[in-house]
């Protein structure tokens, strides 16, 4: 695990609070109102992004800049700044743009700060539910909700037996590997919401969340998130998540082996 000091991780949690803060006032001041949608895959699926995507990216993006002009900066929407620092910040600006487009209040601004590849900074801020997720260390994830800070901690008690599943398959499942996992797909009770449920398992509240096709911006703010509030996360095939892609986390190990074994003929 690589490591920074102390004070520089007070200083990064610091900055994505202030940053949280000041993305769910510059909506309700600047983005609460008509916006225009064109579709990425034109014709070959439906792939939206909105005008909000891409103006919530360029206020992040000024935002680092300001506070860390050496760093490097990786948008959804603008691509890559290059630059030799070790760190560099991974923006998605709106996680969840088809909830975005049709007025589900689950879509959220995800952040992370990756130092020499690692995500070691998340924040996952939603502005219309009013509430942020964030890390200070690598062992203390928190939720400042109704003006108030509070630690969260996965249910590390969660048994197979009594677990909370939610999943997603975004359609990367065709119907025949689908029947390859029946005992998965009886197990998916609860609805998977965007960035909003690997929040909710950061939470305790959630004990296994699994995602199909995710990008570096869809899981790399939550990564630390999920691993400071004591989580267990990976790919399908129980390899590092930095590479994103097929995506399941975990409250304990007893769990996470039995899904990773539950998920094997997919996962290749």
């Amino acid at each position: 695990m690589l490591k920074i000091k102390s004070s520089e991780y007070k200083t990064f949690s610091k900055f994505v609070e202030s940053l949280a803060k000041k993305l769910t006032y510059y909506y309700y001041h600047k983005l609460n109102r008509q916006f225009s949608t064109s579709n990425k895959l034109k014709g070959k699926g439906y792939d939206p992004v909105t005008s909000s995507d891409k103006a919530f990216e360029k206020f992040i993006r000024k935002e680092i800049k300001a506070k860390f002009p050496d760093h490097e900066i990786i948008g959804e929407e603008f691509g890559r700044k290059k630059s030799k620092s070790d760190y560099a910040w991974i923006i998605d600006p709106i996680d969840g743009t088809r909830s975005f487009v049709i007025g589900n209040p689950t879509w959220s601004n995800l952040i992370s700060l990756n130092f020499k590849g690692y995500p070691i900074i998340g924040l996952a801020n939603f502005p219309v539910l009013k509430k942020y997720y964030y890390n200070s260390t690598e062992k203390l994830s928190y939720i400042f909700e109704n003006g108030k800070k509070r630690r969260i901690k996965v249910n590390k008690n969660a048994k197979f037996s009594n677990m909370k599943l939610s999943a997603a398959f975004h359609g990367g499942l065709t119907l025949n590997q689908q029947k390859k996992i029946p005992k998965l797909l009886k197990l998916m009770q609860f609805p998977c919401v965007d960035a909003l449920s690997y929040s909710h398992f950061a939470e305790g509240k959630i004990d296994v969340v699994i995602q199909f096709g995710n990008k570096i911006w869809d899981i790399h703010p939550l990564i630390p998130i999920i691993k400071a509030a004591g989580g267990i996360v990976s790919t399908w095939n129980n390899s590092d998540p930095n590479n994103a892609g097929n995506i399941i986390c975990s409250a304990n190990k007893r769990i996470h082996d039995q899904m990773i074994k539950i998920l094997k003929p997919v996962s290749k």
